[in-house]
């Protein structure tokens, strides 16, 4: 591996590109086996349902760390599109919202249910038994659907390329409702403090999809929840400060 080649490192995983192949190289002792073969099988497939994402190549071991091979999408990410232009944020967000609502109009029946995903890691959250138990009767309630939700849906995860946008990065990927994947991009967006971005993008996409955004809101509690659980402890606290259901009844 040059390290000319890298194009980002992060805790546990290395991503880089080799000729026309992009390779993302996993440290065993923090992504087990189970982890880096459950991404790649999510990322397959999505690949089925015919929606623009790279094409994973082969799944093998390179001394002691697991790697993923996919095609290499030439081109920048939407985010990089947006920090070039930040004062026309609003035509990339609308961009964006029109790509995940494709996304969302699409189905993948083998994947994992959301709701399901959800439910476990509320339960390891660590917060008292009475705020789980308004969490996961919330989650209850909330109706159960089966669009394709990717989990981390953010300007990052998306290469414009000569040929389209292509959405990166599967390995949260579930079937459940589309809200609870908007929650989750308007929480990103937050946590980055662009809370003017975070706005548009909910009204916006609230109007494009003809969806309340009290609906969208009632999720917010829950995601934020689940989400909280990952080990950053500044991002958990932040997280935990939307866990109150009260606000969003």
């Amino acid at each position: 591996m040059n390290a000319d080649n890298i194009i980002a490192v992060r805790p546990g995983k290395k991503i880089y590109r080799e000729g026309d192949a992009l390779i993302k190289m996993f440290d065993p002792t923090i992504f087990p086996k189970s982890d880096i073969l459950n991404e790649a099988l999510n990322h397959a497939r999505v690949e089925e349902t015919g929606l623009k994402i790279p094409k994973i190549r082969s799944v093998d071991i390179s001394g002691d760390n697991y790697i993923i091979e996919m095609d290499y999408i030439e081109g920048k990410t939407l985010q990089q599109l947006m920090d070039e232009d930040t004062a026309n944020y609003k035509k990339y967000v609308d961009r964006m919202i029109d790509l995940q609502l494709k996304m969302h109009s699409m189905q993948c029946p083998l994947l994992n249910k959301l709701k399901d995903k959800m439910t476990r890691k509320i339960s390891q959250t660590g917060l008292s038994a009475t705020t789980r138990y308004e969490l996961q009767t919330r989650l209850e309630s909330m109706p159960k659907h089966t669009k394709l939700c990717h989990g981390d849906f953010n300007p990052t995860n998306i290469i414009c390329a000569k040929d389209g946008d292509y959405i990166v990065d599967w390995s949260h990927a579930t079937q459940g409702n589309a809200s609870a994947d908007v929650a989750r991009t308007y929480l990103l967006f937050s946590l980055e403090g662009k809370n003017e971005i975070a706005n548009y993008y909910l009204n916006t996409f609230c109007l494009k999809s003809d969806t309340p955004k009290q609906y969208v809101q009632k999720w917010l509690p829950i995601v934020a929840a689940s989400q909280s659980v990952k080990g950053n402890p500044d991002e958990r606290s932040f997280l935990l400060r939307w866990v109150d259901i009260a606000e969003y009844q």
